[in-house]
């Protein structure tokens, strides 16, 4: 008879620990019973830990843990990285500017208009962050960024609602100032006139969102932004994290480098 899915998927994960024993572990057919109590204590210690590890910490099949943590109400949740944590001060803050700007979009949409541009450091060794479980209702943790000096590269990218308008892959040795930003700015603004002809041909202009970085603000950024006359859309302080690029884009391409590791500024 053919061997049910259940059985190979268990097989499978046995093989990859090195475990070539292909006899039934509990003998009988009969699966190891265990408390809750036990599976809440190893939780306890390391809510991060994958089925597979809870299920060989317990002796027992990964499909018998999965099936008690759902009993038991538990759900998978992956933790956020954010810049650090916030004080009650700039929660209120970030509180009242995204306030303002969901009242200003029920009253006339301008999501359109948006043109999004942030930073993003690309790094060579990109690991995998963990997911952990918790109650349904628990706010996912939220971890400091780690203090990162590994090899990496700056990301500077600009899109709106249709995609991709302008990046630039900085080489190794550069970082952003006020005067490469000003730079930067007058070669979107002229792939805006390239790629997105429509803003020149309504009086919706350009609403450009960027957080509030250093180079972001420098007096020669503003100056050549007056020229451009684009509307400069409000963000709270310290918090990059809720500017579009950090929650939608960069998570996107979080998710597709996880676990890739580069050696050169080539590949």
């Amino acid at each position: 008879a053919a061997l049910s899915e259940r059985t190979c998927r268990e097989w499978f994960q046995r093989f990859k620990k090195g475990d070539y024993e292909v006899e039934d572990r509990h003998g009988g057919g009969r699966e190891k019973i265990f408390e809750d109590a036990e599976l809440e204590a190893l939780l306890d210690q390391d809510a991060f830990q994958t089925q597979e590890e809870l299920a060989e910490s317990l002796q027992v099949t990964q499909q018998a843990v999965s099936k008690r943590l759902k009993a038991m109400g538990m759900i998978q949740k992956q933790g956020n990285w954010v810049p650090y944590n916030l004080k009650p001060r700039d929660v209120e803050r970030r509180f009242f500017a995204c306030e303002q700007l969901l009242q200003r979009h029920n009253r006339k949409r301008f999501l359109h208009r948006i043109v999004t541009g942030d930073e993003k450091w690309l790094h060579y060794d990109n690991p995998k962050r963990r997911k952990l479980w918790e109650k349904p209702g628990h706010a996912s943790t939220s971890t400091a960024k780690p203090n990162n000096h590994d090899a990496k590269v700056m990301l500077c990218i600009w899109w709106d609602q249709l995609g991709v308008i302008y990046y630039e892959l900085l080489k190794p040795s550069e970082t952003i100032t006020g005067d490469r930003y000003r730079t930067q700015l007058m070669r979107l603004s002229r792939a805006l006139k390239e790629k997105r002809p429509q803003y020149e041909e309504r009086h919706d202009k350009v609403i450009l969102q960027y957080d509030n970085a250093r180079p972001h603000v420098e007096k020669v950024v503003k100056n050549y932004l007056e020229t451009l006359k684009w509307e400069i859309l409000p963000h709270p302080p310290y918090s990059p994290d809720v500017a579009p690029s950090a929650y939608y884009l960069f998570r996107s391409m979080e998710h597709g480098l996880a676990n890739e590791h580069f050696s050169s500024y080539e590949e």
